[in-house]
């Protein structure tokens, strides 16, 4: 069905905001509000926003990341595209629980998006929810989606020069993903250069260089999620108990 339309950390930077002589400006406050009520309602759920530019092989990660978590942990996809249910179905095509949020030609999902699509699918059960967001680094940014985590993949074929191009996209983002390391000899790009300018952007970020295709750090960013959704289930059990 198409619908149209770190412990874990609260929304940090990743608001529709200007910073004006310390003076925060808020543009988003509708979004900002929903994307509240979304953390409520997936308080058991550790949500994470998966950021892009097109190509960069999220969809390709998220099938993957399936799979190999399969016996670990219960995933599932809320996918973003202004168009088609392409990627949901490739999601679903290994087993993955999937809906595809379908933009209408919008650049970036938006948090009622994301609220009406729990409307649409069933994630009972769930411990990871990713919300693969529509391909873009600029506009993405500035929209809470109510995650716990926000990942952005860089791949090797975009050129080392991005975090500093769009730092609202890195400065909002716990983890970034430098994808198609398998082209690193082919291509001019710096793993040192980009994780030193991710770095100047946001000293938090932390940096796994990756390979889908040589599964290259795979490993390393499975364990990585599921230390996260540990920390989820550890903090709301501390919760609770207070």
């Amino acid at each position: 069905m198409s619908t149209n339309t770190s412990s874990p950390k609260s929304a940090g930077n990743r608001v529709g905001s200007v910073q004006c002589d310390n003076t925060t400006l808020h543009l988003l406050k509708a979004n900002d509000y929903v994307a509240n009520a979304i953390r409520e309602r997936l308080k058991d759920v550790c949500v994470i926003n998966v950021c892009s530019s097109p190509g960069s092989g999220k969809t390709t990660l998220m099938q993957e990341t399936g799979k190999l978590l399969a016996n670990d942990l219960n995933i599932s996809v809320l996918v973003g595209d202004p168009e088609t249910e392409r990627d949901a179905i490739r999601m679903r095509d290994v087993g993955i629980n999937a809906l595809q949020i379908v933009t209408g030609g919008m650049c970036h999902i938006e948090a009622q998006m994301i609220l009406q699509a729990l409307d649409h699918i069933d994630i009972t059960g769930t411990d990871l929810l990713f919300i693969e967001n529509v391909g873009n680094l600029l506009c993405p940014s500035a929209f809470d989606l109510g995650e716990d985590y926000r990942v952005t993949l860089l791949a090797t074929t975009e050129g080392d020069d991005k975090p500093k191009k769009y730092p609202r996209m890195f400065l909002t983002s716990e983890l970034m993903l430098v994808s198609k390391s398998d082209l690193l000899p082919y291509v001019p790009f710096s793993v040192d250069a980009v994780t030193k300018d991710a770095r100047e952007v946001n000293p938090n970020i932390e940096v796994i260089t990756i390979s889908t295709l040589k599964n290259e750090g795979i490993e390393e960013w499975c364990t990585w999620l599921k230390e996260k959704v540990k920390q989820k289930k550890e903090s709301r059990l501390q919760t609770e108990v207070k």
